[in-house]
């Protein structure tokens, strides 16, 4: 699949649900109205669906939320996408998760052929980390990542860059993941969905972020890449690596390889536009694949070269209206 930009799609995110078992404050509002269960694909309907982007060149396929994990039965899911890799149509299976459920499927993950997997995590400290997720405990995040690392699986941790939060705290988490093999990657706040708070008032750039960490670190720009959207650089004094996701202050979208995929089945070939395409409906209107491969041609020739993501000063409104657990990450 190509777009027209000349990007060849090939990773695509699937969020399998909109539900959460934390409520970040960043994310989503305390009290949310998720989605009726009906309106979910099935998990069948996301295999059938997972496994006509790869035969059309899906090289690397990511589950993510909402929570994952949360998603009832979604170990069938994993074992079923796990064939492709068996055949060798599909590089990379992986999802990025907060945690929470790791201690359960941490082994069952790798069983199914899952290398390597997103944690995030805003904060070492137990009492910032359960205001910030509102309903999360650190303790039991940390028995999941330990039982991700015991079960073999290459762990990244996600931090969200919060000014006034945990800004000051970044470099004592950027030593505790690399002196346990984990690579990290932080990420600018994104205007997407109704919260409690103000942005504004959260949003920290990553450039002044780079800028303090410069101050007690060597930082070396590397050409790496995991298929996503962070540049990265060594670290010198701990020997790992540092991603940075910056839609804010460096648009990552000349290089955009992926699209997204709701629990619903609306296809959104921009996290950052709203423009979008029913998948749900070309799936259920035929058992043979033919309009569903349409439809997916279709959208992706309307992929724009750019996402629309500002942080609005004046009335503080999210960029999009969706919130990011409704796409998936």
């Amino acid at each position: 699949m190509t777009d027209p930009f000349g990007r060849a799609i090939d990773y695509l995110r699937v969020s399998v649900t909109d539900r959460c078992d934390f409520r970040c404050v960043y994310c989503m509002a305390e009290d949310m109205t998720f989605l009726p269960k009906r309106d979910l694909l099935s998990l069948e309907e996301l295999d059938r669906l997972c496994t006509v982007f790869i035969e059309k060149g899906v090289r690397r396929l990511r589950l993510t939320g909402g929570e994952p994990l949360v998603r009832k039965n979604i170990m069938h899911l994993v074992r079923q996408l796990s064939r492709h890799l068996k055949t060798g149509a599909l590089d990379e299976l992986t999802l990025t998760s907060n945690g929470s459920q790791l201690e359960r499927f941490a082994g069952e993950l790798a069983d199914c052929g899952v290398k390597r997997i997103n944690v995030s995590i805003d904060t070492l400290d137990p009492g910032k980390f359960h205001a910030i997720t509102r309903w999360g405990k650190l303790e039991k995040v940390m028995r999941g990542i330990e039982a991700a690392e015991e079960a073999g699986l290459k762990i990244k941790l996600n931090t969200v860059a919060l000014k006034g939060f945990n800004e000051d705290e970044i470099p004592t988490m950027l030593r505790w993941a690399h002196g346990r093999g984990m690579d990290m990657t932080v990420i600018e706040t994104m205007p997407m969905g109704e919260i409690d708070g103000d942005r504004t008032d959260q949003y920290l750039p990553l450039s002044l972020l780079r800028a303090q960490l410069e101050r007690q670190f060597t930082l070396t720009d590397i050409p790496f890449k995991t298929g996503g959207p962070a540049r990265y650089v060594d670290i010198a004094e701990t020997g790992g690596k540092l991603g940075f996701i910056t839609p804010m202050t460096h648009n990552f979208c000349e290089s955009c390889n992926r699209v997204r995929i709701t629990c619903t089945g609306m296809l959104y070939m921009c996290l950052g536009q709203d423009d979008s395409a029913d998948l749900r409906a070309a799936l259920r209107a035929s058992e043979g694949n033919d309009l569903l491969a349409t439809a997916i041609d279709n959208a992706i020739a309307r992929k724009p070269k750019g996402h629309d993501f500002v942080i609005d000063r004046r009335t503080n409104r999210p960029s999009v209206s969706r919130h990011m657990s409704v796409t998936g990450g």
